[in-house]
């Protein structure tokens, strides 16, 4: 019975059970890139731990030689604070106002038909295959040219400035978000909006008070992935910001370089002490941080 049972359910699903020597194989090299992955962090962790003597004496590629806090201690009281105060006051505006925005262009995509609705979902989309290298010189040169009075910027133009960033994080992200929050939208009910049609519900009351709050595990998930990427960002601060005190704390490890002999152990120690938010950020948020990475190919 049980024989004619598994046999059925094999004809049914198509497919065979995977095999041991499959499954073997499959661990072994989950496990080799799981390797791969981690020396770099290990090595880094191990070196903001020796005392620069001793990779000075032996190598970096070496062991031994004792364990100290003291490069951490050294990279802290360089400024890490204020870089990481940077960092907040970057990241978050920017995460808010990406998926604000995101928002309401998946909404107007995703819930209405009209004529260039797809070309506009393209157009953003299209948005994210390019990479920002290749747009590095005109954004500069027009953050440059762009006069601002001094009350809002001391440099008198977007450069150097809190808002320069915020703005190329937002514009950067704000396609992926749209993508994501469409597709989203596009997998709810098309009857919500109908009803709340008939009910005499202006679009503003169907986007604030029916369809967000639906989107609240999407946006959670969201949300989550952009902090982090905006987190991490190192490219836009470093071309856009001027005075060293204003970097995020991921670019801010530059200054960790000596002027005329570079201490690698206490970079890596700044490195690390980076990389701690965004450990919390996904150690607490986990659940959302998975559903991100696949919210796009489930929905839609």
């Amino acid at each position: 019975m049980s024989t004619a049972i598994a046999e059925s359910r094999k004809t049914v699903s198509g497919t065979k059970p995977a095999t041991p020597s499959r499954n073997g194989g499959t661990y072994l090299f989950l496990t080799v890139m799981a390797v791969l992955w981690l020396v770099p962090f290990v090595w880094t962790l191990y070196t903001s731990l020796r005392p620069k003597s001793v990779t000075d004496a032996h190598g970096y590629w070496s062991f031994g030689g004792g364990i100290t806090f003291s490069n951490f201690e050294v990279a802290w009281k360089s400024g890490f604070e204020k870089y990481l105060l940077n960092s907040a006051m970057i990241t978050i505006p920017a995460v808010f106002f990406a998926i604000l925005l995101a928002s309401f262009v998946a909404f107007a995509v995703s819930r209405f038909s009209w004529r260039f609705n797809i070309t506009v979902l393209v157009l953003f989309t299209a948005g994210n295959l390019l990479p920002p290298q290749i747009l590095a010189t005109p954004i500069y040169q027009m953050y440059k040219h762009l006069v601002l009075p001094l009350s809002f910027a001391d440099s008198g133009s977007l450069l150097d400035t809190y808002y320069g960033v915020i703005i190329i994080n937002v514009a950067f992200q704000v396609g992926f978000c749209t993508f994501v929050l469409s597709n989203y939208m596009k997998a709810l009910p098309s009857d919500l909006g109908e009803a709340a049609l008939m009910d005499g519900a202006s679009v503003w009351r169907q986007y604030w008070a029916i369809i967000m709050p639906l989107c609240r595990p999407a946006l959670a998930a969201l949300a989550t992935l952009e902090v982090i990427w905006v987190y991490n960002d190192f490219f836009w601060a470093l071309l856009l910001m001027q005075t060293g005190s204003r970097l995020p704390i991921t670019t801010a490890i530059n200054n960790l370089k000596g002027e005329f002999v570079s201490n690698y152990n206490l970079i890596a120690a700044g490195a690390m002490i980076t990389v701690i938010p965004t450990l919390v950020i996904y150690l607490v948020l986990q659940r959302q941080f998975v559903a991100g990475l696949t919210l796009g190919s489930t929905k839609g």
